[in-house]
């Protein structure tokens, strides 16, 4: 069986040999931006997000933490932090899991089917089930004015300023309210 680290090497080498625009931070494979497209025939279609990857010493076996760095509109993802309330990476990881699977499959799958029920933005959550016309059009609003290729290049954001911790990510929810967000508003 191959050692956790060449693991990881190879798995960030496929996902930067995809289609996907990955920016190691650091100059390390341990922490990375994504360049994330949302799903086609979703309502984040046409939306561009930097998706923010932190990958622990003990990964594959332990999940990555994801977050998005330019903010979103979804019951499942934190609006301040960008974190992300999904199962499949928080509590049922598994080594056979790899990173194209988190944006080949979790993540569109996340932007396509949100789950409400189980909120990290209750107001997303809260129109969602009230009021689908306009939760599509908060969404929509988000990805026009927030998840544009413009919005995410030469982001200050891109680890060279501030340091997040996990908390920041997709361990899920968060206790303080003073969670930094990927974007100011304009």
């Amino acid at each position: 069986m191959s050692s956790p680290s060449k693991r990881r090497d190879m798995d960030v080498m496929k996902l930067m040999m995809s289609d996907y625009s990955v920016e190691t931070i650091n100059d390390g494979i341990s922490e990375f931006n994504v360049e994330f497209h949302g799903p086609k025939e979703s309502l984040y279609e046409g939306g561009v997000w930097k998706v923010r990857v932190e990958l622990p010493d003990a990964y594959p076996y332990k999940s990555p933490s994801i977050g998005f760095l330019n903010k979103i509109f979804h019951p499942n993802v934190d609006e301040l932090s960008g974190s992300v309330c999904l199962d499949v990476i928080n509590q049922s990881w598994s080594p056979m899991f790899d990173l194209l699977n988190v944006f080949e499959v979790f993540l569109p799958q996340l932007l396509l089917y949100p789950n409400p029920s189980d909120p990290l933005n209750g107001d997303a959550a809260s129109l969602m089930m009230k009021d689908k016309e306009q939760y599509e059009q908060k969404v929509k609003e988000y990805c026009e004015r927030y998840a544009k290729k413009e919005h995410i290049v030469n982001d200050p954001t891109d680890g060279s300023d501030e340091e997040l911790s996990d908390e920041d990510f997709s361990d899920g929810r968060s206790d303080s309210d003073d969670d930094v967000a990927g974007h100011a508003d304009p």
